[in-house]
């Protein structure tokens, strides 16, 4: 496979089965069949995820891979330095079904890890980074993951973490000492065989949000992730270079990354969402397709190195993992008028691709303003519906909860049976999220249920109040929650950051409103804020918003009193 040296970078370049699964600790699987899960069958039991390296080999093993800061490497590198570091995790007693933790910055060697850990045949658990210590212990006393690999922000902390748990030290920079650097271990293996395990074999174990008490693990295997990644190649073929700009631990950047294996096309990848640094990359190496959360292209606009100009590469921005303001998603156009952009709905629980919406540039947006509020019709290989309260199905028009079905939904949430039974029922994945479908099949999200407010007995979504406050000039970015109210139930209150050296006090913001919405809809409460809480993937976190918001009244409470 050649050698496994880094050369340094130059700036600028359906058959249905009902099928259990044998795998430890998935038991839960069975409740995930009573509630209906319809399981792959054969036509996905031969799909690996290594598939797309054993191809990009054959076909064209010296084009471009990965690149990442100033390390760069061709296919045949990487398949080689798999197959090293998969016969490093062999001998540290990975097994086909172990769980590997991973906890480390996006990078190349991240990349590494998942290949590798699927070489081998078992699962990968990444951490979220910005989590709390007991969040982390929580997901590894969870999963039990044989091993766990760390890089230099994290190696220190690690043992910490799991005393007893095997930790390498994974990627560059200083190791604690006495912790295995996984680098020299490569040096000394041989390469191992791939194990080729896919189907319905857990590829990776992804963790949610943890909005209400610890999060989540979802299951999600091989032909999930691989189902999902060809179905969005059937109808958005690729684009080439791709940057990776969200975190593996979320499924929008850990699906970006299958994709660009599926089909072989390189990935440049910033270890971290730094805006200067993402607009730097995009220019310096020609990328042509990026996948961003809506606050994360607010960012890039309203950050002073944007220059459309420098940007001429980029073919394509994927929107998702948040809804996307309509006044935002026109100035994007109007700043880059001949980029394509394309909505994406899914979660976690779908392995991100659901529906999709678009291409579409700026020379659409008149004709097509209505489509471009929607987040699209069923993605090939999904059905979407919209249920009442009572599971059925609804008429167009009107609001319920969006569900979905297809061989991307998962398997499951680890170790949580009833969990799992909630949401997946009679062969539907229920979202949470509300919504409605046209005539057309085209879905239009209101809101998260949990996030929907009920004031004085009317329904208020959030999603349409904080579209028409995104539309005054003077705001950047904001959010609606409704906050306890004694008289109401709940009250509107919104939370607003506004743009750099702009100023609007919140009786202004309240009036624009009144000029666009229902007297009930606008908010109450208008809170200038510095910044909004943000997931690292830049989704607004209206649990912590709607405490923080509360916690404020509250003491002004206590002051008054």
């Amino acid at each position: 496979m050649g050698s496994g040296n880094y050369s340094r970078c130059v700036a600028g370049q359906t058959e249905i089965e009902k099928k259990p699964i044998g795998e430890p600790g998935i038991q839960l699987n069975q409740a995930a069949r009573q509630a209906g899960r319809i399981r792959i069958g054969r036509c996905f039991m031969d799909i690996y995820l290594t598939q797309g390296l054993h191809r990009a080999m054959q076909q064209h093993p010296r084009r471009l891979a990965t690149l990442c800061g100033e390390r760069r490497q061709d296919w045949r590198t990487l398949a080689h330095r798999v197959a090293c570091l998969a016969a490093v995790l062999q001998a540290q007693g990975v097994r086909p079904g172990d769980r590997v933790a991973l906890l480390a910055h996006t990078s190349d060697h991240c990349v590494e890890a998942f290949l590798a850990t699927w070489w081998t045949g078992g699962t990968v658990c990444p951490l979220n980074t910005r989590w709390s210590r007991a969040e982390m212990q929580h997901a590894l006393q969870d999963v039990q993951p044989r091993l766990l690999l760390a890089d230099a922000a994290f190696a220190p902390d690690a043992q910490a973490l799991a005393p007893a748990l095997a930790t390498l030290f994974l990627g560059e920079g200083g190791a604690p000492p006495g912790l295995p650097r996984t680098e020299a271990l490569m040096a000394a293996s041989a390469q191992a065989e791939d194990a080729r395990r896919g189907g319905d074999a857990l590829a990776t174990i992804l963790f949610t949000g943890g909005t209400t008490g610890f999060p989540k693990g979802v299951m999600l295997s091989h032909a999930n992730l691989w189902s999902a990644s060809a179905a969005r190649l059937a109808q958005l073929p690729g684009a080439g270079t791709s940057l990776l700009a969200t975190p593996l631990f979320h499924v929008a950047g850990l699906g970006r990354l299958v994709g660009q294996l599926t089909q072989g096309a390189s990935c440049v990848i910033e270890p971290q969402f730094r805006p200067e640094q993402i607009l730097t990359t995009i220019a310096a190496h020609g990328v042509r397709e990026v996948m961003l959360v809506p606050s994360m292209l607010q960012m890039l606009l309203d950050h002073p190195a944007f220059d459309a100009a420098r940007l001429t590469s980029l073919q394509r921005i994927v929107h998702g993992a948040a809804p996307m303001p309509p006044a935002l998603l026109l100035r994007a156009m109007q700043a880059l008028p001949r980029v394509d952009f394309v909505a994406a709905y899914g979660m976690t629980e779908t392995a991100a691709g659901a529906s999709l919406n678009g291409p579409y540039t700026l020379a659409d947006h008149a004709r097509q303003a209505d489509r471009l509020d929607s987040v699209g019709r069923a993605g090939w290989g999904n059905e979407l519906r919209i249920a009442g309260p009572d599971g059925q199905s609804l008429p167009s028009g009107e609001v319920g909860e969006i569900c979905v079905r297809g061989p991307n939904v998962m398997q499951g949430y680890w170790n949580q049976p009833e969990a799992t039974a909630q949401v997946l029922q009679h062969g539907w994945m229920h979202t949470g999220d509300g919504g409605w479908m046209d005539e057309d099949g085209y879905v239009h999200l209101v809101d998260r249920l949990k996030d929907m407010i009920i004031s004085g007995g009317e329904n208020v979504y959030s999603l349409e109040v904080e579209a028409v406050l995104m539309r005054h000039p003077a705001v950047a970015l904001c959010a609606v929650v409704g906050v306890p109210d004694a008289r109401w139930g709940e009250a509107v209150h919104a939370a607003v950051v506004l743009r750099p050296g702009q100023a609007c006090d919140p009786d202004a913001l309240r009036r624009h409103c009144r000029d666009h919405l229902a007297g009930f809809k606008c908010p109450q409460v208008v809170h200038p804020m510095d910044a909004l809480p943000l997931s690292p993937t830049g989704k607004i976190l209206k649990n912590r918003l709607r405490a923080q918001l509360a916690d404020t009244l509250a003491d002004k409470q206590e002051q008054m009193a």
